[in-house]
């Protein structure tokens, strides 16, 4: 190897290097917004918790029955606390992680690149944000109407049993429904990202759009594929229950037509071959 070669491999090397040293500065700056946040958040793990809890707990006084869950490992409750802390630390410091992520990418763009990323960079937060608070405020406590629907015997519960009114159906069989902390806490979080992530649909299909992998035509002719996908989606991402199944299929096609109508107005010039 020549004397040119090695300057020219320890030149290119020398970017690299500061590329990594600016990625280690952004990730540890990230790492402490996390873990302040966190100690932040299992101060008031109880209080996020109780928020959390609030649809099961209106859903129970609206059937007469007091809201109660339990937990059966010794470790349970303070693991699902933990896990509590660490997922509200993370939302709430996203969009402090974003600005890190744009200031490692943002020196790499062109202006106009920048411009053009910049209004996605603060529309995620906000997408998630509005998907999340659709789950809490309405999916969540109509699918808990329904599982607390099929408790047999309990206030405000309907007899299974032909012939057996609500009384006598009390003293021969009682089925009531007493979720785990872990239960409740594992099915919360999977619907609030089911609907957080959903809502980011707009912004993926715009930026492909952008970069010409997808047309407003070419996702129109496809819509009723679209239909099946997102409730399959639906499907895998909720429990199964067809209240949260529907509740994440139709805003899905909603966001859909609204990236189609977005991406007409705003992209012009680019036709499907």
């Amino acid at each position: 190897m020549t004397t040119e070669e090695k300057d020219e491999i320890e030149k290119s090397s020398a970017p690299l290097i500061d590329h990594l040293i600016e990625l280690r500065r952004r990730l540890i700056w990230i790492a402490v917004y996390i873990i302040v946040a966190f100690v932040i958040c299992f101060y008031f793990n109880r209080e996020i918790y109780l928020f959390l809890a609030q649809p099961f707990v209106d859903v129970s006084l609206k059937y007469g029955q007091p809201a109660k869950m339990i937990y059966t490992g010794m470790h349970e409750a303070f693991f699902v606390y933990l896990k509590v802390s660490f997922f509200t630390a993370f939302c709430a410091t996203f969009p402090l992680i974003s600005i890190q992520i744009w200031k490692f990418v943002a020196p790499g763009l062109y202006g106009n690149e920048r411009r053009a990323f910049l209004p996605f960079l603060i529309g995620t937060p906000i997408l998630f944000l509005i998907g999340a608070a659709l789950a809490y405020y309405l999916v969540i406590p109509n699918a808990w109407n329904f599982f607390m629907s099929f408790q047999v015997g309990m206030p405000g519960s309907s007899p299974a049993v032909a012939g057996v009114d609500k009384q006598q159906l009390a003293g021969v069989l009682s089925i009531e429904l007493l979720p785990t902390v872990k239960e409740y806490w594992s099915l919360v979080m999977l619907l609030i990202l089911a609907f957080g992530i959903t809502f980011q649909l707009p912004i993926l299909l715009v930026l492909l759009a952008r970069v010409g992998i997808v047309t407003a035509d070419g996702l129109a002719a496809k819509r009723k594929y679209m239909v099946v996908g997102a409730f399959a989606f639906a499907a895998i991402m909720t429990p199964p229950d067809p209240i949260s199944q529907i509740g994440l299929g139709i805003p899905i096609l909603i966001l859909y037509e609204i990236s189609i109508l977005f991406i007409r107005l705003t992209i012009k010039g680019k036709k499907d071959v």
